[in-house]
């Protein structure tokens, strides 16, 4: 009898774990088919075809001159900002070496890569970080200052003169004041709960680090001048008063962007909540602060993903920065 109890319990335990095994396979496979219904229902809801293609100085024959030699450092100076502003910059060393197209992808062309395609068409705007009225000369220096972790350019210098025209010239194609499909970063589906940076860090070791290095450090380009892949954290990294430090703006990047040139804003890499929690992950490491002090002198315009006080409401910085976000969103409207 003994000897029976001693064959049995083996077994025993293998079924109860192969039945967990198999729940947990279940439960996995129900999310994923509910998060690809809630992406296709989403898709469903947007036009296709309006979408923002940028021009071509191939197919450009109008562009000469003087305006085309603009146009084409302007492209240069936001595909390799780091060769003319970064630590070795052949202009200035001003900035942290990171590239502008490090977030505007594909030197600010790419579809739902953070692009270019509404900036002539948009600015000047009323920006409510300020409270004033900014053209893109502020808006560049916003970037070179938060993202770039620098110094501004002078306006009337040739370097930013060449990046306006380009700007220019990638939305000459757009009516002014309006903001075309596809253009900067979609809004993504809120979490029911907060994003997760401990979640995050196992998509950001599975996913990400290859590229990105185990510490955020990227890589470093062959001739030493730029990176190939950008550091997410530390000192050569985007600030905590940059646009990407707001958790909506950099989960949207990843979701539609990451794995770099394997995803797409149809056809995503990761799930939503992924997106969301290595995201948390990302901005919940350390990384150089810029005093913002300033910033928004109205709170009840203040980002509802802000990650620093004070508030307008009465929500925790914490949830600020890590949501859930639709709750903050809700109680703005109401007032």
């Amino acid at each position: 009898m003994n000897d029976m109890k001693r064959n049995w319990l083996p077994i025993l335990l293998g079924v109860i774990v192969a039945w967990v095994i198999v729940g947990e396979v279940i439960d996995s496979s129900r999310k994923q088919k509910e998060e690809d219904k809630r992406f296709a229902e989403y898709l469903a809801t947007e036009e296709h075809d309006s979408a923002w293609l940028a021009p071509s100085l191939y197919s450009d024959n109008e562009t000469s001159g003087k305006e085309r030699e603009m146009v084409m450092y302007g492209q240069d100076l936001i595909a390799h900002t780091s060769k003319y502003f970064g630590p070795n910059g052949t202009v200035s060393h001003t900035t942290n070496g990171m590239n502008c197209q490090n977030c505007h992808l594909d030197a600010g062309t790419r579809r739902w890569g953070n692009n270019y395609g509404a900036v002539y068409s948009t600015y000047p705007q009323l920006r409510g970080r300020s409270n004033i009225v900014q053209d893109i000369y502020g808006r560049v220096n916003d970037c070179f200052e938060r993202s770039l972790n620098g110094k501004a350019i002078a306006n009337n210098s040739y370097e930013m003169q060449s990046i306006y025209t380009y700007m220019k010239w990638l939305g000459k194609d757009v009516q002014k004041g309006k903001k075309p499909y596809s253009s900067g970063l979609p809004k993504l589906t809120f979490l029911d709960r907060a994003a997760d940076p401990e979640k995050g860090k196992m998509v950001y070791i599975n996913v990400c680090q290859t590229c990105h290095g185990d510490k955020g450090q990227g890589m470093v380009s062959l001739d030493g001048k730029e990176y190939s892949y950008p550091p997410l954290w530390g000192k050569h990294s985007y600030n905590d008063g940059a646009g990407l430090y707001r958790l909506s703006s950099l989960a949207s990047f990843v979701s539609n962007n990451m794995p770099y040139n394997q995803a797409s804003h149809k056809h995503p890499k990761l799930t939503t909540e992924e997106a969301w929690d290595v995201g948390a992950f990302v901005n919940s490491q350390p990384r150089p602060q810029l005093d913002q002090s300033k910033d928004w002198p109205d709170l009840s315009k203040k980002s509802f993903d802000a990650p620093y006080g004070p508030y307008a409401d009465s929500f925790s910085e914490k949830q600020h920065k890590y949501g859930p976000f639709q709750p903050i969103v809700n109680a703005k409207k109401t007032k």
